[in-house]
């Protein structure tokens, strides 16, 4: 299918290796991260997607992918390690449409991503995702990839609401609930991370793409 034009909508989680709060978020994205690296795990679940070309639309609501990214100490440096996942429950047509838009070739976020800040790109995989939302407490689970578990760090206003960062340079949202992860762990993509316990860095928002 030749595509002309594309939307996503839907929810975005995320964990990484770095001490929360993760410095790329208030220094735009300057300041140095934890370690030598910054493992990021993004994962978004589709609520409302379609994908449009000369083969007709393909709808890809209810679908879920990951964004994989190893960057080096300062993010904005670019030279990052990139890879993606997109959930094999897709038929074949829109496992083609998603596959063009997480890998950046069909532009959009994901596109900016691959033109200006990746050096190596490690592909991509098909796998079942599963994406778990209860209130403040979030999960993912890629068998054979990467898990991870984190919950929004709540308010003391007793509304139920996490804290948020807003107006920040983010891919997925201008605007992050903050969270702290309980496990992050990737075995995937020739990368090795197993973090249990550390309440390292996490974030949670909608997210809307265009392409």
């Amino acid at each position: 299918m030749s595509v002309k034009a594309w939307t996503i909508s839907g929810e975005y989680m995320e964990s990484c290796n770095c001490d929360y709060l993760c410095p790329c978020i208030y220094t735009n994205p300057q300041g140095e991260a934890t370690f030598d690296h910054c493992t990021a795990l993004l994962v978004f679940r589709i609520d409302l997607g379609q994908c449009s070309g000369v083969g007709g639309d393909v709808d890809l609501a209810g679908l879920k992918f990951a964004l994989v990214i190893r960057s080096g100490k300062v993010m904005s440096d670019g030279d990052w390690i990139f890879a993606n996942v997109v959930d094999d429950s897709a038929d074949d047509a829109q496992r083609a449409a998603l596959a063009g838009i997480v890998s950046g070739e069909l532009g959009g976020v994901p596109g900016m991503i691959r033109d200006n800040l990746v050096s190596d790109y490690r592909g991509l995989q098909f796998k079942p995702i599963d994406f778990i939302m209860d209130g403040l407490a979030r999960s993912v689970d890629i068998p054979g990839v990467l898990s991870y578990e984190i919950e929004g760090v709540a308010s003391r206003n007793g509304n139920g609401q996490p804290f948020y960062i807003d107006n920040t340079a983010h891919p997925a949202n201008t605007r992050l609930a903050l969270a702290r992860s309980k496990s992050t762990r990737i075995q995937a993509f020739d990368l090795d991370l197993d973090m249990q316990g550390k309440g390292n860095n996490g974030h949670f928002a909608a997210f809307s793409w265009a392409g």
